[in-house]
């Protein structure tokens, strides 16, 4: 598994080491400085927004009780349902000149004319800002979140009796313990932003992401890509070594009473600002999104009714993500059960870079997979001939199997550790049962492990599922001819200036990722408090 993660990146450098001929002078001078300096900008303003928007709500979630914070507990993860892509789409036709906000706007101040009201363009790197953050802070929320409610009371409480007040409290004592896993959130964040290729080209963004894609398709100069995309991967490299620096200088142990503490009852103003602070994030990421999804399909479908594409598109999109969905997660159970059977550190190592094809973005993960399907598909042709003189042809490259591929070496992290915190909940003792009953390594992961496992699978099946159907850049790059997907339907119309003839296909992709966006919140919060709850053992940790 970890050789198959690592194929694409050799490839890329291989395909990168051909040259772009005179290409690679006019991408130094004109297109690397601008697409570093937006993509670090874009990273820059999405870290900073998605966690003031994220760890306060995750901290009165947590911690507190207010009118709505049962239903605002799981609903702030909703956004997660949302493709970036769609939410660019429908926030250009709400903050239009002549769209619902500033006609609203226009009205209430008595203007007349359309020029004497305008907007800040969302076609800018704020609104990019503004629209990756609106639906990327659930990440850091969920993280924030489970770190508040298993911090122990102990340490806020010695806070609070040192004179400290809640803000201190907050500020000096909860957000340094659950600095981690802040940290942790923020990266998922930054790399879902760093692979954005949608909502970024639609918001007139040159990012890396973007140039990959347009020195590819535009001006079919591959090697040229694969150079872009080697700059991708230092940056993705930095991100992540960033992530563990941050991470392994701070780790708290707890020692002696783990009590998790009692939330705080907020009253008057104080209940209805927090309420108000966190419906405001699950309106802009979620709910203006769908409503205005929900306006523009059912006029589309007045208009002209349900066009037989979007169900063929709907069925291929089905079809690739279950296909995508049953490879990923079996990728996914084996490298579980190797780490949960070997615990040797070469498995480990081997585990840890199996993971690391999330990082890869769906653009550089294409270009990079090119020349491997081509060696297979030739060599496979070339043994055919020989042996019975016929011609395989193009099995791989060009058709549906590219993309399972990609599925799954894009998501295998997913299951991977889906499956692995499955196991954390299994003592050791089970396997040491089974094994002095005579059960073989391979009875036991069938007859034991799988059972038990259930859940953990059918959560990272729905995750997986879920990606697979909105999956854009590597699905964009590796479909086969005139095959569509949801995906790439709403791309192209927006590619044609028409999104609002896609507002029924993004519809489909919205309620399908609600599913397991709802499922992931109860399972969240369930594994959060099954982690604080008293235990008779006299150890406890982190």
């Amino acid at each position: 598994m970890a050789l198959l993660v690592l194929l694409p990146v050799l490839a890329l450098i291989e395909i990168a080491a051909q040259g772009s001929g005179d290409l690679w002078p006019h991408l130094i001078e004109n297109v690397l400085p601008v697409a570093l300096q937006q993509t670090l900008l874009l990273l820059l303003g999405v870290g900073v927004l998605t966690t003031l928007m994220a760890v306060p709500c995750a901290w009165l979630v947590a911690t507190c009780r207010f009118p709505g914070r049962a239903a605002l507990d799981w609903a702030l993860l909703l956004p997660l349902a949302v493709p970036s892509y769609i939410v660019a789409y429908s926030y250009l036709d709400v903050l239009h000149p002549l769209g619902p906000v500033q006609s609203a706007l226009r009205f209430l101040l008595g203007i007349s004319s359309p020029r004497g009201l305008r907007l800040p363009d969302l076609r800018s790197i704020g609104g990019c800002i503004f629209v990756l953050s609106v639906v990327l802070y659930p990440y850091v929320y969920l993280s924030a979140r489970a770190s508040f409610l298993v911090q122990s009371a102990a340490a806020l409480e010695v806070a609070r009796t040192l004179g400290a007040g809640r803000l201190r409290t907050f500020l000096r004592i909860a957000i340094p313990l659950a600095r981690p896993a802040i940290v942790a959130g923020v990266t998922l964040a930054l790399l879902e932003t760093l692979g954005d290729i949608g909502a970024s080209e639609f918001l007139g963004m040159r990012t890396l992401t973007v140039s990959i894609y347009t020195t590819w398709v535009n001006r079919s100069n591959l090697p040229g890509a694969a150079q872009i995309a080697l700059v991708m991967l230092l940056l993705v490299l930095v991100i992540i070594l960033g992530e563990r620096a941050a991470r392994r200088s701070r780790r708290f142990v707890a020692t002696g009473s783990t009590r998790p503490q009692a939330p705080t009852q907020l009253t008057g103003l104080a209940a209805w600002g927090a309420c108000l602070f966190c419906v405001l994030p699950v309106l802009l990421g979620f709910a203006v999104p769908l409503a205005h999804l929900t306006l523009a399909a059912a006029q589309r479908i007045e208009f002209s009714g349900i066009s037989l594409d979007i169900l063929k598109e709907a069925r291929n999109s089905a079809l690739l993500a279950t296909a995508g969905m049953l490879v990923t997660v079996s990728l996914g159970l084996v490298v579980a059960v190797a780490q949960r059977v070997d615990r040797s550190r070469i498995t480990g190592a081997f585990v840890r870079l199996a993971g690391l094809g999330y990082a890869i973005p769906g653009t550089v993960l294409a270009i990079g997979l090119l020349t491997p399907m081509a060696a297979f598909d030739n060599l496979l042709d070339g043994f055919a001939r020989q042996l019975a003189g016929v011609s395989t042809g193009l099995l791989i490259s060009g058709s549906g199997g590219a993309l399972i591929l990609a599925y799954g070496i894009r998501f295998l992290t997913i299951p991977a550790s889906g499956v692995e915190a499955g196991y954390a909940k299994l003592s050791p003792h089970l396997d040491m049962a089974a094994r002095s009953l005579g059960c073989t390594r391979g009875a036991m992961v069938r007859q034991v492990h799988l059972p038990l496992l259930r859940t953990a699978l059918a959560t990272a099946a729905l995750i997986v599922f879920v990606d697979g159907m909105k999956e854009l850049p590597a699905t964009l790059l590796l479909r086969p001819l005139g095959f569509e997907t949801l995906a790439t339907h709403i791309y192209a119309e927006a590619a044609r200036s028409t999104y609002e003839d896609g507002a029924l296909a993004a519809l489909v992709i919205v309620l399908v990722g609600l599913i397991p966006v709802i499922l992931l919140a109860r399972l969240s919060r369930s594994a959060a408090e099954g982690a604080i709850r008293p235990s008779n053992s006299s150890k406890s940790g982190v």
